[in-house]
């Protein structure tokens, strides 16, 4: 009957109407809680584990003049790793700076800065082999790293607060003091 006709209309309408929110809602609420690493030992990290904590991002590369910062790396976790602070170095390549064997890279880590936070599997942060975070970043927020020791900071609902270049160390005050209020 028309009248039939007329309700599965309508219900095909609804129906494609609740699939485009649903993919709407799908992609607005991707984060960085969405993502899986592989630590420096080829361990899967699934970055929903840190829900609700909030997360500095850094690329890193083990022969830069801004290697160093891996000392303000480390004393600024051991200062806020009580207060729920994850902090993540994603050695990289892709500025042709870091070493070519995830073990060289893990020992230089330990040896010359004691570092205790999580550290990726050497990936590309950009290039046709970026890897799926730092697409997200760019794509979602239009930032990527110009050079080795970009910072990205996400805020406990896993989205992007600020990002400071290499030049910024991540123990500065903008940094700490944003921290302090996303802890």
């Amino acid at each position: 009957t028309k009248e039939m006709r007329t309700v599965i209309i309508k219900l095909k309408i609804l129906f494609c109407v609740l699939v485009i929110l649903l993919s709407t809602k799908n992609l607005m609420s991707k984060n960085i809680y969405d993502f899986q690493i592989n630590d420096i030992d080829g361990n899967k990290i699934d970055l929903n584990s840190f829900k609700g904590s909030p997360i500095l991002l850094i690329n890193t590369a083990s022969r830069c003049g801004f290697t160093g910062q891996y000392q303000n790396l480390a004393n600024l976790f051991l200062e806020y790793k009580d207060k729920g602070l994850i902090v993540i170095a994603t050695p990289s390549n892709s500025f042709n700076q870091e070493l070519s064997e995830a073990e060289a890279v893990k020992d230089f880590c330990l040896v010359n800065y004691q570092t205790k936070f999580l550290i990726s599997e050497i990936m590309s942060v950009k290039g046709k082999d970026t890897h799926a975070l730092y697409n997200w970043i760019k794509n979602e927020y239009g930032k990527s790293p110009k050079w080795n020791f970009y910072k990205y900071l996400f805020n406990s609902n896993g989205q992007l607060e600020e990002s400071w270049s290499s030049i910024t160390k991540p123990d500065n005050k903008k940094i700490t003091d944003l921290i302090e209020k996303l802890i």
